[in-house]
């Protein structure tokens, strides 16, 4: 008998699990999907919202380029400090593929920095204008 409450409860415990993981497109029976129609997706299985370009906050960066690294996508550039915002130091940003290939060691260069993720990016990467 304790087997068979056991194995009751195993399979409730299951039943829940895998409402918690309903499938996108699955009502899962949770508060927000009572009254909603049968089939409709859960509010729960929404893909999370895109970062939109108004939530990245950028700055104006200028330095010089220490270091070209394709097999990362990436530049090492050796910047001023960004006032407010981070000291000079030098550091590695992503970088699309067209910055990449014209990039050259020892180029002074202006961008727009920002963070996404894990990541540092360096956008609208032109060369510096000479004083």
């Amino acid at each position: 008998m304790n087997f068979v409450f056991s194995l009751l409860r195993f399979a409730a415990a299951l039943g829940l699990l895998s409402a918690l993981h309903a499938a996108p497109g699955v009502n899962c029976g949770c508060s927000c999907c009572k009254g909603r129609p049968k089939g409709e997706a859960c509010c729960c299985n929404e893909p999370a919202k895109a970062e939109s370009a108004t939530e990245v906050k950028r700055y104006p960066l200028k330095g010089v380029i220490t270091s070209v690294m394709p097999d990362r996508s990436a530049l090492m550039v050796k910047h001023e400090e960004i006032p407010g915002f981070m000291r000079a130091m030098t550091m590695m940003f992503k970088v699309d593929a067209a910055t990449l290939k014209s990039a050259k060691k020892g180029d002074a260069v202006t961008g727009m920095m920002s963070r996404r993720g894990d990541d540092w990016i360096l956008e609208d990467v032109r060369p510096a204008k000479a004083k």
